[in-house]
């Protein structure tokens, strides 16, 4: 009976110092996805923020501008397009929202995001654009893959068209969650009018015909937790610029939209608690569940070599008879 116990727990080693490894190489790339219908949305603020008063075209200190950015799953389009990518594919429909303090919208710019569920790779179809222009990204956009590393990432800007390195700047703690802080700057850069302009009767070709340009700079902001690959936190340095042509009155430039964009503290919070619960199931598949499982092998094979010792060791000597007494002979 000991023999063959042993042969058991030898074979459950096994079977679990096998599986360690393909639960985290093998199992986790294939399970750890971004559901196709997930829906998120996110508010951020630039107190004290100058703004351009389109009425006047002139500049003016506001005491708050509110961009409301929203990202819903397109389950439909994923599915459209999986069919001929030969991948499992999310569709992000987002918008970002500006208004300025008095409600009124200042403007609003469209996107669609398709990418890879597993790797965040951008997965290029019909459909991928940027306020109703074409576009083909190139890098990350919005969440950074799972497991993230030490290292700067491509980034895509939707204000610019284009991509470029965001950088790794270390390590920090933010909020009891340990996060990998990134930073990218983009320079001054000419780029297209909204298409949807806060005056009536304004279009992005009614403005190119006055000669006006529109440029733009930021320094972007995101405190990603690496685990999930999910910003807690960014925030941007913004800055817009109208510059030359007769719409500005024989001035070289003047302030469009300039603030420091942070998130608003109650989405803070939001956000830090659901990142938490989710980075609890990625361990789960990177970390728990393999090295568990490679220890309950190794303490399965223990057990099984101890019983095979046990069965192998030698018996005692057998215990000798009591020898017969002899008769007594008178």
């Amino acid at each position: 009976m000991r023999r063959k116990a042993s042969l058991i727990l030898l074979a459950l080693a096994v079977f679990c110092t096998a599986l360690s490894p393909l639960v985290r190489w093998y199992a986790f790339p294939r399970l750890a996805e971004i559901p196709a219908n997930q829906y998120q949305d996110m508010v951020l603020e630039a107190k004290n923020a100058t703004l351009l008063d389109y009425g006047t075209m002139k500049a003016k200190t506001v005491p708050k501008v509110t961009v409301v950015q929203t990202l819903r799953g397109n389950v439909e389009a994923s599915q459209k397009i999986e069919k001929t990518a030969g991948k499992d594919v999310v569709v992000w429909d987002g918008l970002s929202y500006v208004q300025g303090p008095d409600g009124k919208m200042v403007s609003r710019i469209p996107e669609r995001y398709i990418f890879d569920a597993h790797t965040q790779e951008p997965v290029h179809a019909t459909g991928e654009m940027v306020d109703g222009d074409p576009v083909t990204r190139a890098g990350i956009e919005f969440k950074w893959p799972f497991l993230t590393e030490k290292r700067d990432y491509e980034y895509f800007d939707a204000q610019a068209r284009t991509t470029a390195p965001i950088h790794y700047k270390g390590t920090q703690d933010f909020r009891g969650v340990r996060v990998y802080y990134f930073e990218q700057t983009v320079p001054w850069t000419k780029v297209p009018f909204p298409k949807a302009m806060p005056v009536k009767g304004v279009t992005p070709r009614s403005l190119a015909k006055t000669g006006t340009t529109r440029w733009y700079t930021t320094v972007r902001k995101f405190w990603v937790e690496p685990v999930t690959g999910a910003p807690v936190y960014g925030e941007e340095i913004h800055k817009e610029e109208l510059r030359g042509g007769t719409l500005l009155g024989g001035r070289d430039k003047v302030t469009a939209f300039a603030g420091h964009v942070k998130m608003r503290e109650d989405y803070i919070s939001s956000t830090v608690s659901l990142v938490k619960s989710k980075r609890t199931v990625v361990l789960l598949m990177t970390s728990y569940l393999p090295w568990g499982l490679l220890l309950l092998g190794l303490l399965l094979l223990a057990l099984s070599l101890w019983l095979e010792a046990r069965g192998r060791r030698p018996a005692g000597p057998a215990p000798t008879e009591a020898a017969a007494p002899e008769p007594v002979s008178a």
